[in-house]
């Protein structure tokens, strides 16, 4: 079969990203199934809603704390051996599991630990693998290897929680601990296989780990775009946490069911996702990114007023791929936004940035849905979180989301290099502070245009690096302004030269046209003596 470069199959023709995605698709398989066991084992050990809320919240709170240096690390160390090291991390920590379970040494308090461990090492492979995307696939490939990847996650959602009911009522609690360590196994071949093409390199030295974190947090602050769809997850992702933790507790108590129930729901719930995920392509065409949310909100909130007042477990079912078609669908619309608000330079930290709100939301609403479904009803908090979901809908409606950033961050690279006597500098090149005057003159007529690009500007150079910024006028010359920035060192001045994009380049030309003069603005270097 010939797969046109068109195809949404095209990322196959690469053989690294198949072999990866097929071994990735068997170790998320495994995922599903630990998180399946340990959160039908933690209502035998302690059955509590709190207590089965807290296996969501051990899985999921390590991103939420670890995300960030997760994506640091992503950005300025090799990947692919980070990768291999904490896979084989994972398998040994869930083979430990699984011994212990077999041997029947398990307490809830082991599981917590053993989960938070296992949340933790996936926090810090999380922005790895998404960062290491763009080098398997042709960048004219790349859309449809983002695609696939969610594909892969959302088979392995349908597969995973049903094989592992099956086996927890035919061999033991213990089989989906073992399998999920042998999943890594596989994962790990195909990184050890895999040699990534060499990438082209900067000669600037690396980024220090806790300055990385510094920059990407300040790029997060200053951008629009992220910050948008930050709130948007929030929004979203408190409401909806509470099917994925309270679902032990329905299939027990509301459905008198067993693990292979609860394997079934979670196994609709997958294919509700990759139907849903089939269904994404045509429906952005006709729906803006807002409207999807919005539609794919107001389902999720369906989904669990069902669970909540009609006891069945068919119509559970339903609901459940019902949820899971709502769930890809936001999921997949906030995460491209994540994506479009980010340039290749700070990827795998904004990503990260995404991955933090997203799991401390889930987090957080875990604990308070537990907590609720503890104090007053389990079909109660379920239909307060519904009602709540449809409330976050207007409160965030001015937060419109930005899908099509596009090339615009990609650097423009129209900066010329800025001189530099080496010798007489070489003590400060790699300290600092750094800062940098630029010279304009502005009629009048053209000041309030002027400020106001000149604020654009300035949130420009701060997501660039820049810890400093204001614009000052001359107290003796009403059309003389000096703009004013800061940078760590002359390194990170450099770097900046590397990021600035083309989206910078477009509001500078905008202040140029307004500066009065036949040469441009005088620019200056100064270091600190």
């Amino acid at each position: 079969m010939v797969i046109s470069t068109s195809s949404p199959w095209a990322p196959f023709r690469s053989r690294a990203f198949a072999v990866l995605w097929i071994a990735t698709l068997a170790s998320n398989v495994g995922t599903w199934m630990n998180d399946v066991g340990a959160g039908w084992l933690m209502t035998s050990l302690a059955p509590s809603p709190l207590m089965v809320a807290m296996v969501q919240t051990a899985t999921t709170l390590p991103i939420f704390l670890f995300a960030l240096p997760a994506g640091a690390l992503a950005d300025i160390i090799d990947r692919r051996k980070l990768l291999v090291v904490v896979q084989g991390i994972m398998a040994l920590l869930a083979a430990s599991l699984s011994v212990l379970v077999f041997t029947d040494q398990v307490t809830s308090s082991v599981l917590l630990v053993f989960t938070f461990l296992l949340g933790t090492c996936a926090a810090f492979v999380a922005p790895a693998w998404q960062a290491i995307v763009p080098s398997l696939v042709k960048k004219s490939h790349l859309q449809s290897a983002v695609a696939l990847n969610g594909v892969g996650i959302n088979i392995s959602r349908a597969i995973g929680p049903a094989i592992a009911g099956f086996l927890i009522a035919g061999i033991g609690i213990w089989a989906p601990f073992a399998l999920n360590a042998i999943s890594f196994l596989g994962v790990i071949l195909a990184l050890i296989w895999w040699r990534p093409k060499p990438q082209i390199q900067t000669v600037l030295p690396a980024e220090h780990f806790w300055s990385a974190i510094t920059i990407g947090i300040r790029y997060a602050r200053h951008s629009v775009p992220l910050k948008i769809a930050l709130v948007r997850a929030i929004a979203f992702f408190l409401f909806a946490s509470a099917f994925w933790s309270l679902l032990p507790l329905v299939v027990r108590s509301c459905l008198n069911g067993g693990p292979s129930l609860y394997g079934v729901l979670l196994g609709c719930i997958g294919i509700g996702a990759v139907s849903g995920a089939l269904l994404l392509p045509p429906l952005r065409k006709r729906w803006s990114a807002d409207r999807m949310v919005n539609i794919c909100t107001c389902l999720i909130a369906i989904t669990l007023l069902l669970n909540a007042f009609i006891h069945n477990s068919i119509i559970s079912a339903v609901a459940s791929f019902l949820f899971g078609m709502g769930w890809i669908g936001v999921l997949s619309t906030l995460n491209l936004a994540a994506q479009t608000a980010v340039p290749d330079w700070v990827r795998a930290r904004g990503l990260s940035i995404f991955l933090m709100v997203f799991f401390g939301s889930m987090s957080m609403g875990s604990l308070m849905w537990g907590g609720l479904a503890s104090f007053i009803s389990l079909p109660i908090a379920l239909a307060i979180a519904a009602v709540g979901a449809l409330i976050a809908i207007p409160l965030v409606a001015t937060k419109k989301l930005h899908v099509n950033e596009g090339d615009a961050l990609a650097p423009s690279v129209h900066w010329p290099q800025p001189l530099l006597n080496v010798e007489e500098h070489a003590d400060v090149i790699q300290h600092g502070p750094v800062m940098v005057t630029i010279e304009y003159h502005i009629n009048p007529d053209d000041v309030g245009k002027f400020l106001q690009l000149m604020e654009e500007l300035g949130k420009a150079r701060k997501r660039s690096g820049v810890f400093a910024w204001f614009i000052m006028q001359d107290a003796a010359n009403a059309e003389h302004f000096t703009e004013y920035f800061m940078e760590n060192s002359w390194v990170q001045h450099l770097r900046h030269h590397e990021r600035v994009s083309t989206a910078d380049q477009i509001i500078q030309d905008k202040i140029h046209q307004l500066h009065q003069g036949i040469n441009l603005p005088k620019v200056s270097h100064h270091f600190k003596r």
